[in-house]
């Protein structure tokens, strides 16, 4: 087949229908408008630039429509080009919320986004949505406050900073009751809370797990809880890279309890391995850390109300 057959097929037919075709379901909770999470039992694929490409955060494969065939699929090039061409003209399906997106006014830098945006207070909408909905305790929420770790999104939602090794804000986990997602124009590399210089590194996969992890804990002292947002970029890898490497380190994987938990897990045992530092794994009581938090404040509340039933005790009257 021509160099000409061969784009076009790329052209015509998108990650999306392939995986659509293959049994995928799109998963909209977990997904953003630039990145598209699909599931097929354990396995999960994620779909970016606009469906031209994927990656398995389970594992270091990623490529075009043709190296995800093959990798569904196995078989060779050729195989993987038929495949394609009987998907031309094949529309997936799209999460509702997908639209063309609009023309908008140049975005202000990082910094400046950051900067515009009032820290959480009590009473305030963020403020609400991490104590009520998602159970974090006011010490948790006013301890990531003092550190420059929270920020209040839009309609209740909440900010919580990616930082590098200086402290420079890379972007930021983007969470609330109807949203979910990344800064525009903003890089994963660690969420922190703790101590910079702690030896023991906890590492989750939201903000809201890392502190939900540290409401467990009691703010551990030397924890560092650390979230990589969900992903694993090499930026991210190469932050946990650079403290594992300190003297004495210890490398918690603190990651959910499922397969994507598992994988990421893995790298960090992998990471452990290669700088020499101490690894285990904390496993959640639950899918993930707040989803553990959710169930013990449900089952608080619950002892509370069946406390406030009972009659009250009297002493006897002495005679």
């Amino acid at each position: 087949m021509v160099t000409s057959e061969v784009e076009y097929l790329k052209e015509r037919v998108s990650c999306a229908a392939v995986l659509e075709k293959a049994g995928f379901a799109i998963d909209v909770k977990e997904s953003t408008r630039r990145a598209v999470k699909h599931r097929r039992g354990d396995e999960i694929v994620i779909v970016i630039h606009d469906g031209k490409g994927w990656f398995d955060p389970q594992s270091d494969a990623k490529g075009d429509v043709f190296l995800l065939i093959r990798h569904l699929d196995g078989g060779g090039f050729a195989d993987a080009l038929a495949s394609a061409a009987e998907l031309v003209g094949f529309t997936p399906a799209e999460p509702v919320w997908t639209r063309a997106p609009r023309q908008q006014a140049p975005v202000a830098s990082l910094s400046e986004r950051w900067a515009a945006r009032r820290k959480p207070w009590p009473g305030s909408a963020t403020w609400r949505y991490l104590r009520d909905e998602r159970c974090l305790p006011d010490i948790i929420i006013r301890a990531a406050i003092r550190q420059e770790r929270l920020r209040e999104g839009p309609y209740g939602s909440m900010w919580a900073a990616h930082a590098d090794d200086t402290g420079d804000i890379t972007g930021w986990e983007e969470r609330g009751p109807d949203w979910r997602g990344f800064s525009t124009g903003g890089a994963k590399m660690l969420f922190r809370l703790g101590a910079p210089e702690s030896s023991r590194l906890c590492v989750t996969e939201a903000a809201i797990d890392a502190m939900s992890l540290a409401a467990f804990e009691g703010l551990r002292e030397g924890s560092l809880y650390l979230s990589t947002g969900g992903g694993w970029s090499p930026a991210t890898q190469a932050a946990v890279r650079v403290l594992a490497a300190r003297p004495g380190a210890q490398l918690a994987a603190a990651t959910d309890a499922n397969a994507q938990g598992q994988a990421f897990a893995a790298r960090l045992r992998d990471i452990a391995e290669e700088t020499g530092c101490d690894w285990f794994r904390l496993t959640p009581p639950a899918d993930d850390w707040n989803d553990a938090l959710r169930a013990k404040g449900a089952e608080k509340m619950e002892n509370g109300k069946g406390r406030r039933g009972l009659p009250h005790a009297r002493r006897p009257r002495q005679g």
